[in-house]
Order: C-alpha cells, then structure tokens, then sequence
C-alpha cells in the first residue's frame, strides 16, 4: 500500500519551504521593527488550559493526546459502557495540541508575570492545529504568526497593529489587501438595542457568517437559537449598512445612543478611524464591517480581519482583536491585551495565484568537486574544509565514476542543481576549475581556488 499523509497536512518542496521562509522573515523582520520579542510554547498543552476558551464551535476542533500507557485501565466501567465520549475524553486524554497561539501566550504571561516587563509586548511564529474540515485555505495543520502586547489599554496599540498589517502585506508586494475592523462593544450594544442581550454570544457567532451563509442563513440560525423574529427585524438595516467609515459611525452611534457600552464601542473605533486616516497607509484600505464578530468568546473590544484583494477567492487571510480579560481565564486580572494574527498558509496561497513570488534561490553549493577517481578524495576533503572555513559552500560528488556515463551523471547533477563552479580534476596541486557563468576553464591552486569562488 502506497503511504501517504493525514487530510489537512502538507509536504512541503524545497521551493516551498523557500518561499514560506520568505514570507515568515518579512512578517518577523516587521514584527522586530515595531518593537516585538519572541517567544515559544509547547506544542501541546494541558487541556484545561485550552477547553472552553474558544466556545462550543471551537472546542469541538480541538486535537486530543491519548494519556500514556493503558489509559482505558482506570475508566469506570459504567462510563465506558455510557458512551458519554465528552466525559470518557477527559478521563483518557490530559492534553491537547494547541489550537491557537493566543490562549497559550495568555498562560505563559500570568505563569511568567513576574519575569516579565509591561506592556509587554511578543511574537510567535508555531504550528497551530484544528480538527477542522479541509478545503483550499484551511488545513488541519498550520502555522500561524502572531503579535501582541498586553499590559496597556491605549488605543495606540490598534493603530499601530493596523499599520503593521499594511506594512507587512506591502513589503510582500501584496496591495489592495482590506483591513476590515469592528469593536465588541457595539456589538454588544447593538444586542441590548434590539433586546438580545441574553443571547450575545449566539447572535454574534451567527453574525460572523454573513459572507458565507448570505442573510436568510444568518437569520434561520438566529431563530433556530432563540433569538425573536422582532429582535432579528431591528437588527436587519444593519447587514445593508454602507458609505464611508465616518456616515457608518455616524449611524452607529444614533441606534446605540441608549447603549453605554455601545456608545463606548463606536468612539473607540472611531478615534482608531480618524488617526489612521490622519497618519495614511501605504497600499491597504481600513473600512468598518458591523457584521464582523468573529466567533472566539475572549474579544472585547476591536475585533481585526483582513481581506485579500479584490478578485482572489480567500477567506481572511490575517485576524485578531482585544481581549481585555483573557488572562483572568488563568487568575491574572485586568491586564489588557491585544494582538493580530496572519494566516501564513492564506498569504502563500494569495502570492502564489498573484505570482507575487520572486524567483527563490534555493540552497546550493557554489563549488562541486567531481568523483573521478578515489585516489584524490583526500585531497578534495581537505580542499572542501578550506573552502568551507572561509564560508564558501563546497560540496564533494559522493560516489566515484567508474565510466562515462556515471562521468555524465555528476555534470548533470551540476546542471539541474546550476552549480556555478565545478572542479573536475587535480593535477599537481592544481585544481582544474570550470567556471559556468562565464564559461571559462583555468587550473589554480588552493589559495587562488579559494579567491577565485569567494
């Protein structure tokens, strides 16, 4: 049977990882310049460190570890026999792969508060993974490549992560890209106004998915979750809201004048707003989006998404928000955080429809010794130790040819790896150097072998 890997995984060529390590220095090179550090988190972490952070939708996606050893052993019998997988799974599995990179950056920051500097402020580029179902743009496994800072309630932080989306996506030559932004509290506000208040969390979970289930599927899901039909009529003007930020503002701020919490919400947005219009970016466009809510419980306050450019079907290729309590969930209260994400896969999969990817030079060896015969490895081995020394990338052909056409093979193998130097003899201490570039072939010794290629 041929082998093969899990749905939702990937392998990756040399040319892809190439181009993955490109977008991951350009994310990390910005990321350093706005003043991020990095860290890293396990793999895996405790369950109860990462169940019941991301609501039902979200903890259903959650990869489980089996206990070591025989962990049906201390199951009670009657529950095995139950079928209860919920309470069976926490009694065999402790542990999970992590689902996010927030939640175990929220850990780390109250289990290391005292080492720590506030505001504090950090990146994580890690694998993440869901047990999600796969199509184009969402995998099973993925990387995901994070920015925070927590410890200050300014609104600057959200100015500043709106600046860092436009400066990454344009260093990736990627313009046109939308950074759509909305802001928890008028969210909820606008549940109070239309008297579903009780049932927030529902109503914005069904509001994230306007864009993919249209507004008669947003609807059917409202009602089927108890939310009255007199509740969904005054919300409705909403999914139709347009002009510019400042007249949807405007708006918002007239249907949630009896809403504290709602009012709070629109100027915050709009004090984000106005700054970034004062300051200009560079090749994205900020524009408000009332339905966006992703559906993650910890948010608060502004609430990020990004949209590839026009034409190409994506979903959001980057999110994130404020999330004034996350780390209450581990004991740590009021200490405000807020951080943005970029989906790495999304983003390789828009460069590569765009052919936004320049051409990636893969590693290679600038110097091939050719094998011709067994008598001068020794030589070549101590040849490619200089060279190596002096930072030059050498490399001996493994296997002596013994006729031509394994003589063939080595050229070849210069060719398909486009090797610009190859030495195919040494006679004398002379090391026969055939320059490919300029097509050109000299003998020179060791010192000249090493000037000639540095």
């Amino acid at each position: 049977m041929k082998p093969s890997i899990p749905k939702g995984t990937r392998d990756f060529s040399s040319t892809e990882v190439a181009n993955r390590t490109y977008i991951m220095n350009t994310i990390r090179a910005a990321f350093e310049t706005y003043g991020f550090q990095p860290i890293e988190t396990p793999t895996f972490e405790n369950s109860s460190t990462l169940m019941g952070k991301y609501g039902e939708e979200g903890d259903r996606l959650i990869f489980k570890i089996l206990n070591s050893g025989d962990y049906l052993a201390k199951v009670d019998e009657n529950l095995l026999a139950s079928k209860e997988s919920n309470k069976v799974t926490a009694k065999i599995s402790e542990k999970a792969l992590r689902y996010d990179l927030t939640v175990p950056f929220a850990r780390y920051v109250v289990q290391h508060q005292n080492e720590i500097t506030f505001p504090f402020k950090r990146y994580q580029i890690q694998p993440v993974w869901r047990a999600d179902r796969p199509q184009k743009g969402r995998f099973r496994e993925f990387y995901q490549c994070d920015a925070d800072v927590v410890g200050s309630k300014s609104l600057l932080q959200e100015v500043e992560f709106v600046q860092l989306y436009d400066e990454v996506f344009t260093n990736l030559g990627l313009k046109g890209t939308t950074i759509k932004m909305n802001n928890r509290k008028i969210l909820s506000g606008i549940a109070e106004v239309i008297g579903a208040k009780d049932k927030l969390i529902d109503f914005t979970v069904a509001l994230d998915k306007l864009d993919k289930i249209g507004e008669d599927g947003v609807i059917k899901e409202m009602l089927s979750k108890g939310i009255s039909e007199e509740a969904i009529e005054n919300v409705k003007p909403l999914f139709q809201l347009s002009g510019s930020n400042t007249e949807q503002l405007d708006v918002l701020a007239n249907l949630l004048s009896s809403s504290e919490e709602g009012k709070d919400g629109v100027e915050e947005l709009r004090s984000v707003v106005n700054t970034i219009a004062d300051l200009g970016l560079q090749s994205a466009t900020l524009t408000l989006d009332v339905t966006l809510a992703r559906g993650l419980n910890y948010y608060t306050g502004a609430i990020f998404e990004v949209a590839a450019p026009e034409g190409v079907k994506m979903g959001s290729i980057g999110g994130g928000g404020r999330y004034d309590d996350l780390t209450g969930i581990f004991g740590l209260k009021d200490v405000s955080g807020v951080g943005i994400s970029f989906g790495l896969d999304r983003i390789y999969l828009v460069l590569e429809e765009l052919g936004l990817f320049e051409a990636v030079e893969l590693p290679k060896p600038k110097v091939l010794f050719l094998n011709f015969n067994e008598e001068d490895n020794l030589q070549r081995l101590k040849a490619v130790q200089a060279l190596r020394r002096e930072g030059i990338k050498s490399e001996i052909y493994p296997d002596t040819a013994t006729s031509n056409n394994q003589q063939k093979k080595q050229w070849k193998y210069a060719d398909k790896r486009a090797i610009p130097f190859v030495i195919s003899e040494i006679e004398n201490d002379q090391y026969v150097l055939k320059d490919r570039v300029k097509g050109e072939q000299r003998n020179c010794t060791l010192e000249q072998l090493i000037v000639e290629t540095k």
